[in-house]
């Protein structure tokens, strides 16, 4: 049974920062690219950034580079995926999703379709 677990989301003050945290499981995830998108309320869900399987690659939304970073944990059954927000906007605000990429060895680019979803996290960031 695949499942991938977000934790960690919550409300902050803008500026300020938050770890999202991500527990896939039922899947070698190890070998998969993982990433995180995001939706906001009346908007179409966005790429945010991706972690390709071995954590060489990573990608970033023009909007969140040099602000977040992704990283991943490939050491238990269950690996771990880690999006560290800081310098927090109001315009962060949405539910952020964990997906991992289509299968094994492919990446996980914003022009990409996922293959599995969590079921999200909300992140609010108040002005």
């Amino acid at each position: 049974q695949v499942q991938l677990v977000e934790s960690g989301g919550g409300l902050v003050q803008a500026g300020g920062s938050l770890r999202l945290s991500c527990a896939a499981s039922g899947r070698t995830f190890s070998t998969y690219a993982m990433g995180w998108f995001r939706q906001a309320p009346g908007k179409e869900r966005e790429f945010v950034a991706s972690i390709s399987w071995g954590g060489a690659s990573t990608y970033y939304a023009g909007s969140v580079k040099g602000r977040f970073t992704i990283s991943r944990d490939n050491a238990k059954n269950t690996i771990t995926i880690y999006l560290q927000m800081n310098s927090l906007k109001p315009e962060d605000t949405a539910v952020y999703y964990c997906a991992s990429a289509q299968g094994p060895l492919r990446l996980l680019l914003p022009s990409s379709d996922a293959r599995y979803w969590g079921q999200g996290t909300q992140v609010t960031v108040s002005s």
